[in-house]
């Protein structure tokens, strides 16, 4: 019987240098990477705003534009008021894509998306914006928060609602355009059974009672 011969040791190659990078560097990635969009003069600026506000204002069109969602819209997909329902719905929906919650008045997201967007999906935002969805491209600007602001807090109502995972990363415009497809079809469907409810709630109470026993 044949003796099996060991394979030698692979050895490790000493020009391959694995980076590992944490948590807080991907922060600080994300963070070079939105305040690239100002000028180096203003980048101090933003980054004391951050501190001091929570919040800073950077203008859409050079690295991405935004997509504005009405909170009912979203919360409709999410068939969910909760943060943690709506905030998982989003990150599996646009698989991860960056999206901005802003809770100062009515509830939107704003989700980030390529700077593009606005030109090449003219048509559709004419669309989207019957159903109060607006999209931001060159001469807007939106609130973007800390980089590691994931939830309110008092003097800043906006957080990030999925954080910017790495530089770069954007919500994909099909994704989008999806989401708010369903958005819109999920609302008009409530719509229909909140008009039947109002409708049945104005009848005579021996008519509903004819009705509760059919």
């Amino acid at each position: 019987m044949a003796a099996h011969s060991e394979k030698p040791p692979v050895e490790a190659n000493p020009d391959i240098v694995r980076v590992h990078t944490t948590a807080a560097d991907r922060r600080l990635a994300a963070e070079h990477w939105l305040l690239s969009v100002l000028p180096e003069a203003d980048r101090e600026r933003a980054r004391v705003e951050w501190r001091t506000a929570g919040v800073t204002l950077l203008p859409c069109g050079t690295l991405f534009a935004a997509v504005r969602l009405p909170g009912a819209l979203v919360h409709a997909v999410a068939m969910s008021t909760k943060r943690a329902d709506v905030e998982a719905v989003l990150d599996e929906a646009l698989q991860g894509g960056p999206v901005i919650c802003d809770r100062r008045r009515e509830c939107y997201y704003y989700a980030l998306v390529p700077a593009g967007v606005p030109r090449a999906w003219r048509e559709a935002a004419r669309d989207w914006h019957r159903d109060g969805v607006v999209v931001f491209g060159r001469q807007a600007y939106v609130g973007v928060p800390e980089t590691d602001a994931t939830e309110a807090h008092e003097g800043a109502d906006a957080y990030w609602a999925v954080p910017v995972g790495s530089p770069g990363t954007l919500c994909a415009p099909l994704r989008i355009a999806r989401f708010i497809a369903a958005g819109t079809h999920l609302l008009a469907e409530n719509a229909k059974i909140d008009a039947a409810a109002a409708a049945v709630a104005a009848l005579d109470p021996r008519h509903r009672s004819a009705l509760s026993r059919w």
